[in-house]
């Protein structure tokens, strides 16, 4: 038997225990048409990630897509994809369509014309291919994650909600020691409506985003079970899909999460120096205000996590005081010699008063001579 994963999009999912097939069945890639047409979602107005552009696009900074792989064939994500990684032996063609959204959520290219782009189309993606179809393997899980670590990248994105398993909370925690922000949805209510915690979303550290409706509240779908760190739009969304297509009905927490990695990328780029610590909990304190139950600190602000000024950053610590000079490094003072002083001063005055005599002599004598003044004689 192997634990399997759940894509955490859609309504009623939950985590399922299958058996290993004897032989593989041929690779089936059939993934759900896509639409020509395309328009702008209320997602992208409520965020509005284009006003923070002239500040940060996310360049410098690199996502690591955990999906079911990625379009690299749709216009929005040309040149977006610096590789892609196969952990499922099935090609890199993303089966489900669902790597695909996730990755235009988060870094779709603006084209003229197109009213849909992502969050943070300055950043550079990976992608890494942990299923071909609607479940998958939790070693997989764990194993992409891994190797993203290895890879050193600074963001990643799991749209996944899985059963907490040793391997996969050991990749978690060798992320987050290597200082990467680790994206991770809520999950959403199971079929019989159970909320139960969604892994890696639940893990310590993680940042765990939750579905919100346009009025701000949680989606009925999102799960309660895990704690929430942000929620972000997760109803009626426009992303990329496969077949260089659109989608504009897609729910999920799976499409909430990346849209809080495209603003961690944007934090990460605008503030290179924040740890992925601090990077969370910029995006947690920024955010616009809880309402109710699952909901976090409520939706998350692309602008404000990027422009706010948050006193925890600004503390500066005084530099400590230089530590006293050894003693006798410096010489001290002679006392002061009064006597010296005065015969000093007195010689002083004695000089002044021979130099006012020659003075007066030098000028008197020869007045008197000039009109027959003569010495006194004896005589």
């Amino acid at each position: 038997m192997i634990v399997r994963i759940l894509l955490a999009c859609g309504l009623a999912m939950g985590v399922a225990t299958v058996p290993v097939a004897a032989h593989a069945a041929p690779v089936r890639c059939e993934p759900e048409k896509g639409s020509m047409q395309v328009g702008e979602s209320w997602a992208q107005r409520r965020l509005d990630a284009r006003n923070v552009w002239k500040l940060t696009r996310g360049e410098g900074v690199t996502v690591a897509v955990i999906d079911s792989g990625v379009d690299i064939r749709h216009p929005s994500l040309a040149g977006q994809v610096l590789r892609q990684v196969d952990l499922t032996q099935t090609g890199h063609r993303d089966c489900m369509g669902h790597g695909t959204a996730t990755a235009g959520i988060i870094a779709g290219r603006y084209l003229q014309g197109v009213p849909f782009y992502g969050v943070a189309p300055g950043v550079r993606l990976i992608s890494y291919k942990q299923t071909n179809e609607q479940s998958g393997d939790v070693g997989k899980l764990a194993d992409a994650i891994s190797k993203a670590a290895a890879a050193g990248v600074d963001v990643i994105n799991i749209s996944v909600q899985a059963s907490d398993q040793p391997d996969l909370k050991a990749a978690v925690n060798d992320a987050l020691s290597r200082d990467i922000v680790i994206v991770a949805a809520a999950g959403n209510i199971d079929k019989d409506g159970i909320t139960t915690p969604a892994y890696p979303a639940a893990y310590e550290g993680v940042l765990s985003v939750g579905a919100a409706g346009e009025g701000g509240g949680l989606s009925d779908f999102s799960n309660t079970g895990s704690r929430v760190g942000v929620v972000a739009p997760g109803e009626k969304i426009t992303s990329t899909w496969t077949g260089q297509s659109f989608r504009n009905d897609l729910k999920g927490t799976s499409f909430a999460a990346p849209y809080v990695a495209g603003v961690a990328a944007l934090v990460r780029s605008r503030y290179p120096r924040l740890n992925s610590e601090q990077v969370r909990r910029r995006i947690e304190k920024t955010a616009d205000g809880a309402l109710g139950d699952g909901t976090g600190a409520g939706m998350v602000n692309p602008l404000l996590a990027v422009t706010a000024v948050l006193p925890s950053e600004q503390v500066a610590v005084a530099a400590p005081l230089p530590p006293p000079l050894p003693q006798g490094v410096v010489a001290k003072a002679p006392p002061i010699d009064q006597r010296a002083i005065d015969v000093a001063t007195a010689l002083g005055a004695g000089a002044l008063t021979l130099a006012g005599f020659v003075v007066v002599a030098r000028v008197v004598v020869p007045m008197g001579r000039r009109r027959g003044w003569r010495a006194g004689s004896s005589e």
